[in-house]
């Protein structure tokens, strides 16, 4: 089945908003094995909408419009897809005392404006909204499938979900499973030489590099009837592919280097602290972003000024003046002092120039210095990254983390 995603709404043409429905439909989609080879954004204009879903029905067996189904009057797609297809629109009193339920679990009253919403395609498969007013539809009409979706993220996702996924997964004789490894410590292009043949020659399931801020993710894909068959297929890929780039590979799907050195911390009963400077507190706010996090994390220091650095953390005043803030001597101290000032297992220290001007000392900007003060000793690495100061400031707290997790994995 070829399928083609119609986001619909000027502000997603003005840039206004992101179009997050056009992706969450794709990677929904491709789940169940339907291909998308087209997805168009087009605004609230009745001519370019008919021509745009006309093209898209002369092409695709299945389309799907997210958005315009609100009471106003240029919310359009429902008007404009019933006519374009040939389906008139009727009032549907289910759908209307759905609405006016709904208002009143809000204590609103429902003006007349809202009845808009209720006119629905005649024989259409009504797809109720449980978050919302504008419920959603499908058209099945001379062997082709239009469905019809809310724009709000909060309302398009649990409708599709609820009915649209369940709707098609009847239809479609094959899924696509994937599963997604993630890689730290090593670039896209040496995984790709390590790996290259091995990809090369996989079909089913095929296996797909991405490259991610200073990480790199393997999506695993399989094409099967079901989970269990994919699991089957997947299994000795993934083998493989461990056995490759070994430890480098540290966790799986949605994990995060953040979740996968707060599970190492837990195994090995080690608590944490960290002493920022440049980061400005982003590698505490990613560990307590992870649940669980306050069995390791004892302390974090955000030491921006070499006052703090010497008051809090103990650092020498004189490695200060002669070396500066953004140096190695500094960062080593800076590790050293806050694993000892907080009783941690391991101290953790970040200095550098996230710009966007170079340091008192003539520093270049996105120069990074990471300590890892532990009891094996204290190392520190340097690193030069490019972008934006955002950019700089995240690669050197994923970095940090990786780091960390070397660490742990070494003891």
């Amino acid at each position: 089945m070829v399928a083609e995603i119609i986001a619909v709404g000027t502000e997603l043409l003005l840039g206004e908003i992101l179009n997050s429905d056009s992706q969450f439909l794709a990677r929904e989609l491709s789940k169940l094995g339907i291909n998308v080879y087209y997805q168009t954004v087009v605004g609230d204009n009745e001519e370019r909408l008919t021509q745009t879903i006309k093209t898209a029905l002369s092409r695709s067996d299945l389309i799907i419009t997210s958005g315009g189904l609100g009471p106003t009057h240029d919310d359009i797609t429902k008007e404009t897809l019933a006519a374009a297809m040939g389906v008139e629109l009727k009032l549907n009193e289910t759908c209307l005392h759905d609405m006016e339920a709904y208002f009143a679990r809000l204590n609103r009253p429902m003006v007349q404006v809202n009845v808009k919403q209720a006119i629905m395609p005649v024989g259409c498969i009504v797809l109720k909204n449980n978050n919302g007013t504008a419920p959603g539809g499908i058209i099945e009409k001379d062997g082709k499938i239009a469905i019809f979706l809310p724009g709000p993220p909060n309302e398009i996702v649990p409708m599709y979900q609820e009915s649209v996924a369940p709707y098609l997964a009847a239809k479609s004789e094959e899924i696509l499973f994937s599963k997604t490894l993630r890689i730290i410590g090593i670039g896209e292009s040496n995984v790709e030489e390590k790996l290259s043949e091995f990809m090369q020659n996989s079909t089913n399931p095929t296996v797909a590099p991405y490259a991610k801020t200073d990480e790199v993710t393997l999506r695993i894909t399989a094409k099967c009837k079901n989970e269990e068959e994919a699991e089957r297929l997947i299994a000795p890929a993934e083998e493989k592919i461990r056995s490759v780039l070994g430890d480098a590979v540290y966790g799986v799907n949605d994990d995060t280097i953040f979740a996968a050195v707060c599970r190492l911390l837990k195994e090995k009963n080690m608590k944490i602290a960290f002493a920022e400077s440049c980061t400005g507190g982003l590698l505490a706010e990613k560990l307590t972003g992870v649940p669980g996090a306050s069995e390791v994390l004892e302390q974090s220091f955000v030491t921006y000024s070499g006052a703090a650095k010497h008051d809090l953390l103990g650092v020498n005043e004189v490695a200060l003046s002669e070396f500066g803030a953004v140096s190695e001597p500094v960062a080593y101290e800076m590790a050293e002092g806050v694993r000892a000032r907080s009783g941690a297992d391991i101290g953790v220290s970040v200095t550098g120039v996230a710009g966007p001007d170079s340091d008192e000392k003539g520093n270049p900007v996105g120069l990074v210095y990471i300590g890892i003060a532990g009891k094996n000793g204290t190392t520190v690495k340097k690193f030069t990254f490019a972008g934006t100061r955002e950019r700089i400031r995240t690669r050197a707290c994923v970095n940090a983390y990786a780091a960390v997790r070397e660490y742990l994995m070494a003891l």
